[in-house]
């Protein structure tokens, strides 16, 4: 199964606003490639909760409920909060560990959906 790792600004919304919710449709994204990732997920995906800004650090987990890629360029991915991950990694952590070192995390700052392997979602959840 892949893993992914989503952004967020959290003064536009937080892990703790996904945790309130419970669930919710992660939207807004634009970017071709993250469009595609999201279109790639598969219900019971697993993703990590990034926080960007000031902050920058993953800080959650959650988990994917369903995906409605039938307009390719909009898929419809709603998404549910697990837990708050016992030790936060703040960004030059991530980009010190070898395991991120070709990841799109560090090379492509930008995009807001990224990919991760079973080796990154390991580290993240330890």
């Amino acid at each position: 199964m892949t893993c992914y790792l989503f952004k967020s600004e959290p003064g536009v919304y937080s892990f703790d606003d996904l945790v309130r919710e419970g669930e919710t449709i992660w939207d807004g994204v634009t970017n071709p490639a993250a469009v595609k990732h999201l279109r790639e997920m598969k219900p019971g995906a697993k993703w990590i909760f990034y926080h960007t800004g000031d902050e920058r650090a993953a800080v959650g987990m959650g988990t994917v409920v369903s995906v409605d890629a039938s307009d390719p360029k909009v898929p419809i991915v709603r998404v549910k909060a697990g837990k708050r991950l016992k030790h936060p990694k703040a960004l030059q952590v991530i980009k010190a560990e070898k395991a991120f070192k070709d990841s799109p995390l560090v090379k492509i700052g930008r995009l807001s959906v990224v990919p991760l392997t079973l080796e990154q979602w390991d580290w993240f959840v330890v």
